[in-house]
Order: C-alpha cells, then sequence, then structure tokens
C-alpha cells in the first residue's frame, strides 16, 4: 500500500469523493503536507516570532490558514454565511495584522496542526456528497468580482501556498539572528 509520502508527488483521484473533486483535495494535501514539513520542529518561541518584532508570526499564519479555510468551508461547501461566534472567532485570524500579533501567541506547535486537522476532516467530511459539477456553480466573490467553486477551494490552497512562502521567510530571517 503506497503512504501519502511516497504518492506525494501524484494528482489524482481519490476513493470516496468525484473524480475533479479527488484531484482538487491531492493538490490540497500536498499543500498541507509541505506547510506542516516547514513547522512541525518549531518551539513556541519561533512560532511567535516577528520579524523585528512586528509583522505576522508564523503562529499567526498558521492560524490564518486553518480560519480561511474554515471561512470557506462555511460559505461554500455548507453554502451559508457565518454566525456571529463564528465571525467574532475567525476574524482575528482571517485579518491578521498588529490585532491577529497582539492576541495569537503564546501556543505550541500543537495547537495550530489541532486547528489545521479540525478543518481539514471537516473540509473532506464536506468534499464526500460533492459532485464535480459543483465546481463550476458560480457565486459573488466579494463586493465586485464572481467566482466559481473550483477557483475558490483553488484560492485556499493559493493563499496557503504564499504563507508558507513567508514562513520560509521567517525561519530563514530567525536562522541569521
Amino acid at each position: 500500500m503506497k503512504t501519502l509520502e511516497s504518492k506525494r508527488y501524484i494528482v489524482e483521484e481519490k476513493i470516496g469523493y468525484t473524480p475533479m473533486i479527488g484531484r482538487l483535495l491531492s493538490m490540497m494535501e500536498y499543500t498541507r503536507l509541505t506547510t506542516l514539513e516547514a513547522v512541525n520542529d518549531l518551539t513556541q518561541e519561533q512560532l511567535d516570532y516577528g520579524i523585528d518584532g512586528k509583522g505576522n508570526s508564523i503562529g499567526a499564519l498558521l492560524y490564518h490558514i486553518a480560519c480561511l479555510e474554515e471561512i470557506y468551508v462555511i460559505t461554500s461547501l455548507e453554502a451559508r454565511d457565518p454566525n456571529e461566534e463564528e465571525v467574532q472567532r475567525l476574524t482575528v485570524g482571517l485579518e491578521l495584522g498588529e490585532k491577529a500579533h497582539e492576541e495569537i501567541h503564546g501556543k505550541e506547535i500543537e495547537f495550530y496542526k489541532q486547528q489545521l486537522e479540525v478543518v481539514r476532516k471537516r473540509t473532506l467530511e464536506l468534499f464526500k456528497g460533492i459532485e464535480d459539477t459543483w465546481l463550476d456553480k458560480v457565486t459573488p466573490f466579494g463586493p465586485e468580482y464572481l467566482a466559481n467553486n473550483y477557483f475558490k477551494w483553488f484560492h485556499v490552497f493559493e493563499d496557503e501556498l504564499n504563507h508558507r512562502g513567508q514562513i520560509n521567510l521567517i525561519r530563514n530571517h530567525m536562522k541569521s539572528k
């Protein structure tokens, strides 16, 4: 039996999912695998580190990745607006910036891994009931644009890839100090 690690460079269908959904999930799995590889060995102090004491920390970026996926679960897979509790809980992680810098710190890597795991488990569960044609459904994307669900979920892992680049930059900065 092939493991996820041995198939990391294979974009393929997934058992239990329609063909296109499976391929999308393959890309999301690879993205998450490499994100976790970039942070697995970090201490709480390293997760809280901000370049020159400012900006987003690695921990805040990981929290953001989990919050972004959760908001897309709510708005696209569950096809609803977030409730007040969800808005309150997710806003700091979605917006990042100074407030995130102040509020998201003091956590070990297991906290962030759990956040990522919980939302991904929900994502995988909900994608099981989705047909490939759902990916082509077009809905509003912000106040000015339209997007199909395929783009929205591409954006979820595109955002994670971009933030992983930031994570690597922060790690390199820490090494040089």
